[in-house]
């Protein structure tokens, strides 16, 4: 029994270390990203934007027309779309 035991550990022990290692480059990595985003910024570019670039494109067409028509609603609803009143104003 000992020795299933020890093969247990083993693997264990294999996972834990390929975790950390995938740790350390997914460190490594969020490291590099971010020294790209400070020289964007020292370029003059707005990496709050250019942020916002990016999770657009992640997303496909019909993902991305329904955050905005569901934007726009709410937008519209709080009355901070010009010239789309909202019910209070309409009621006045």
């Amino acid at each position: 029994m000992s020795d299933a035991h020890g093969v247990a550990r083993d693997q264990l022990r294999a996972f834990i270390e390929r975790i950390e290692r995938l740790e350390e480059e997914k460190k490594t990595i969020a490291d590099d990203i971010k020294d790209v985003y400070g020289e964007a910024k020292s370029m003059g570019y707005d990496t709050k934007i250019m942020k916002k670039v990016i999770a657009l494109r992640k997303k496909d067409d019909q993902e991305r027309m329904e955050e905005d028509l569901i934007l726009d609603t709410y937008l519209s609803a709080l009355g901070m779309i010009p010239g789309a009143g909202t019910e209070e104003e309409e009621a006045a």
